[in-house]
């Protein structure tokens, strides 16, 4: 019984291990946008936005108020960026140049508002009220 119990001691331990490498990482709640790269252009600030929806429906059209600083904390610029479709459950990237702008000179974007927020069962409200900023750049994304 001695030599057994190490060989159904392994068992269990196989056994208990397999429902936790069946798990998969949680879905994503709300909407999600992230300031992924950028890059200077000929013509401006080449920004690169990565948007992903928990919300679990898709936006047939998202775009938002963009707010952007200098390095004196001053407003830059304000423009609306069309995100286009957020189908529900997918990632999107989406690249914008914003002209005549360095990179270099700006220190902040602000998701000031929802311009258009356009999907068959969520009201407008749902692109800004469940949005969650992040930037991987040098340049912070708020909201």
């Amino acid at each position: 019984m001695n030599r057994a119990a190490p060989f159904l001691l392994s068992v269990l331990c196989a056994i208990l291990a397999v429902p936790a490498q069946a798990q998969t990482a949680p879905e994503p709640q709300g909407l999600s946008m992230e300031l992924n790269a950028t890059a200077e252009t000929e013509n401006g600030c080449m920004m690169t936005f990565v948007v992903e929806s928990g919300l679990g429906n898709d936006i047939s059209k998202a775009s938002y108020q963009m707010v952007f600083f200098n390095g004196e904390g001053l407003v830059e610029r304000m423009t609306v960026l069309d995100f286009q479709d957020v189908p529900a459950g997918r990632t999107r990237v989406r690249q914008f140049n914003i002209g005549g702008t360095a990179c270099s000179s700006l220190s902040r974007v602000l998701v000031n508002d929802v311009a258009t927020c356009e999907s068959a069962d969520l009201g407008e409200d749902a692109c800004i009220v469940s949005l969650a900023a992040s930037s991987r750049s040098d340049i912070e994304l708020s909201n």
